[in-house]
């Protein structure tokens, strides 16, 4: 086995997984998975660079990282950078700086191999399912961009789109500064009109309609699963390869957008970094659904961290 360990820094969260891995096998141990939310997109949509305030947290995040892979004596590292970090007119500020922390420069990584990263990723142990048919949709719902990658055995298509939860939010949901609480009808209309041209420049490349399962990731995914699973606390096993039907991500998604900061606040699995890009992201999911028919989303916990992982061993 070759210890690895994966960083996959996006607009809303960085994530650091330290493993195990056998490529002989196809096994993949956790050691160490975490993931913090530093919103690095903060404003990026709107200023076209990364703010002091979001280096920082990235920067602090990136310092109890670096402990961790040294306390794992892990023997490969590759940190890959997502839709912000793309954006940015400073990114060399934010490449040197993780550079200076990690020893280890990171890929500012284009849509496509994002995408996939987060094929491999979600679907190396959906594989073998006989109760899931073929092709797989994997969509990785981020803070900037989602991902779009149809596939079997191997990609047959992908596509990233600048549309994502923190995105979406900033660009609709905000008034004067504040995040409108909740958002009037006006404004969860116009983002459906936004999310619904990113679906369409995606179909032109990923045929969409064409796949049998569709694979949802990513904090969005996994909170509305987390909501539709009633749990009492953020449970991984519980919530990896659920499924949620079309109908209850509907409600869900319908529900978030009704509700208030306190209401969304007062949810047992709401991580605090999520309270306000939430409703944006279950829009996201719930817009796809329509679009490719599919009647539940198989969710997965395995993503571009588990494929970025495996691109080491």
């Amino acid at each position: 086995m070759t210890r690895v360990a994966a960083v996959d820094c996006g607009t809303n969260s960085i994530r650091l997984l330290v493993a195990d891995a056998d490529p002989d096998t196809g096994e993949l141990v956790d050691l160490d998975r975490r993931m913090t939310i530093v919103r690095l997109g903060q404003g990026v949509d709107r200023t076209g660079r990364l703010a002091p305030e979001a280096l920082e947290r990235t920067f602090a995040a990136c310092r109890e990282y670096a402990q961790v892979v040294k306390e794992h004596g892990a023997e490969r590292i590759r940190f890959v950078a997502t839709s912000a970090s793309r954006d940015a007119e400073n990114r060399d500020e934010f490449v040197g700086g993780v550079l200076d922390i990690l020893g280890v420069e990171p890929e500012v990584i284009t849509g496509d191999q994002e995408a996939g990263f987060s094929f491999t990723g979600a679907t190396k142990e959906l594989a073998g399912r006989e109760d899931l048919d073929k092709p797989f949709l994997v969509v990785d719902i981020g803070g900037g961009s989602t991902e779009f990658v149809v596939g079997d055995d191997r990609v047959r298509a992908a596509r990233s789109v600048d549309v994502g939860c923190v995105r979406m939010t900033e660009r609709h949901l905000v008034h004067e500064g504040a995040v409108t609480d909740p958002p009037t009808a006006e404004q969860v209309r116009a983002m459906r009109a936004d999310i619904e041209a990113a679906l369409d420049l995606a179909e032109g490349t990923v045929p969409l309609r064409e796949a049998r399962t569709l694979v949802g990731l990513a904090g969005s995914v996994t909170t509305v699963a987390a909501i539709a699973l009633d749990l009492p606390a953020y449970e991984s096993e519980r919530i990896h390869h659920s499924r949620v039907s079309y109908e209850r991500v509907r409600e869900i998604t319908e529900r978030l957008l009704a509700s208030t900061h306190a209401e969304r606040s007062a949810i047992p699995v709401m991580h605090p970094g999520r309270v306000d890009v939430i409703g944006a992201g279950a829009l996201v999911l719930l817009a796809i659904m329509e679009r490719t028919g599919a009647r539940e989303v198989v969710v997965s916990e395995h993503d571009i961290l588990d494929g970025i992982a495996w691109s080491l061993a």
